[in-house]
């Protein structure tokens, strides 16, 4: 758990699974509560993480390691200066993608390790975890159709499918791991379903 005294809410998932939509279904609901929301993202939304964006998604290659440094970078700028302030403040924030996106995606995907990758990122969060992390779950055929259908593909996206399908695996196997700070919702359903089942977890998260 935190030490801040809002609420912290990570959204992980391969791409195409509907975090962003998610993510402001639910900003949306909890604004109409009345409470104080910041919906933000990695990378991207640090003081560094448009340039880091440009790099790693719109770049050509990159060493595996430069690119988990990089997310390790514009992670800890990230909680610096825009997720611890808002918790400490008592905000609920809500993240497209966290700690556990590089664990899957760099640790696994890139054959890095996982265990150094949340290494990593424990010195760049400084321990920060989420109150609750919600990974929307597709089954790999409907996330490619999905990503296909969006036109366009940066360079992670372009992995090949067996590289998605291990990290899909490893997403699983860390919720599995602490299923009291997560929640696995079926994504291929309606929005509006999946976003029920998102709002039940979160309110259970805010009444514990």
């Amino acid at each position: 758990m935190t030490g801040p005294r809002g609420l912290f809410v990570a959204f992980e998932g391969g791409d195409g699974v509907g975090k962003t939509t998610q993510q402001a279904l639910l900003a949306d609901q909890l604004r109409a509560q009345g409470r104080d929301v910041v919906v933000t993202r990695e990378p991207g939304d640090s003081r560094i993480g448009p340039q880091v964006r440009a790099i790693v998604l719109d770049g050509g290659e990159l060493d595996p390691r430069a690119e988990a440094l990089l997310f390790a970078a514009d992670r800890a700028d990230h909680v610096a200066h825009v997720v611890r302030p808002a918790l400490e403040r008592g905000a609920v924030v809500l993240v497209d993608r966290y700690v556990d996106s590089s664990i899957t995606y760099q640790g696994e995907g890139r054959g890095l390790g996982r265990e150094q990758i949340a290494a990593i990122s424990r010195f760049a969060t400084r321990g920060l975890l989420p109150h609750l992390t919600v990974v929307l779950d597709l089954d790999e055929a409907a996330r490619a159709e999905r990503v296909r259908r969006q036109g366009y593909v940066d360079r992670i996206e372009r992995e090949p499918d067996h590289v998605h399908e291990r990290v899909r695996r490893a997403f699983l196997e860390l919720a599995a791991a602490e299923p009291h700070r997560y929640v696995v919702v079926d994504a291929g359903r309606a929005p509006e379903e999946v976003a029920a089942d998102v709002a039940v977890a979160v309110e259970k998260v805010m009444r514990a």
